[in-house]
């Protein structure tokens, strides 16, 4: 349970965005935007990442699977620190706070504050930016479009937006600061012995 300071806090903070989420979220009245969106969402899930880290060993066979590891970590570390901040601070989803915002496709969980699927994409993203960035410049319209869902479909207002994006990246510095160079270099061993 939040404290009562936390909640009148996104109270004021719901309020303030409600306007700009309802007309975001009026785009919905498009069936193709509509259509857009939940495939956008849906692959966010994490479908097209966990594809991703799959493949990265076939795509880059010397460093491939040190970065995959390193996603696989950082990806974990996110959903973590997602889940204790939503049970944590208990922001309740802009669709449930204002029924005249309609949800475009059923959340994973009841809570919005930060947005998980921003948080994965683009601590995803900043890996591999920091990494291999030809492969993140690919991926970096994927991540956009997956923040641009969350407040579309009327699941997360933009701070949650926003807050999952810098949450996630300073994650995904703070795993290629910790994790690259020494799985980068035990890959590169192996590899040559």
């Amino acid at each position: 349970m939040p404290s009562p300071r936390v909640s009148r806090f996104f109270d004021q903070v719901d309020q303030a965005e409600f306007a700009f989420c309802r007309m975001i979220n009026s785009s919905l009245r498009f069936r193709p935007v509509t259509m857009l969106f939940q495939v956008v969402s849906r692959l966010g899930d994490g479908w097209l990442w966990y594809a991703l880290i799959l493949s990265l060993p076939l795509m880059y066979p010397d460093e491939g699977l040190a970065i995959a590891l390193l996603m696989t970590g950082a990806g974990l570390t996110c959903t973590l620190t997602y889940k204790c901040l939503k049970r944590t601070l208990v922001r309740e989803r802009p669709f449930i706070s204002f029924p005249v915002i309609h949800c475009g496709t059923p959340p994973l969980d009841r809570y919005s504050f930060p947005s998980g699927h921003t948080l994965h994409a683009v601590c995803f993203t900043t890996v591999l930016a920091l990494t291999l960035p030809a492969l993140a410049l690919v991926v970096l319209p994927f991540t956009l479009a997956v923040a641009a869902s969350r407040v579309v479909l009327g699941l997360h207002y933009p701070s949650d937006v926003l807050a999952g994006a810098l949450v996630g990246g300073v994650m995904g510095v703070v795993w290629v600061a910790l994790g690259a160079g020494p799985l980068l270099a035990w890959f590169g061993t192996v590899a040559a012995g």
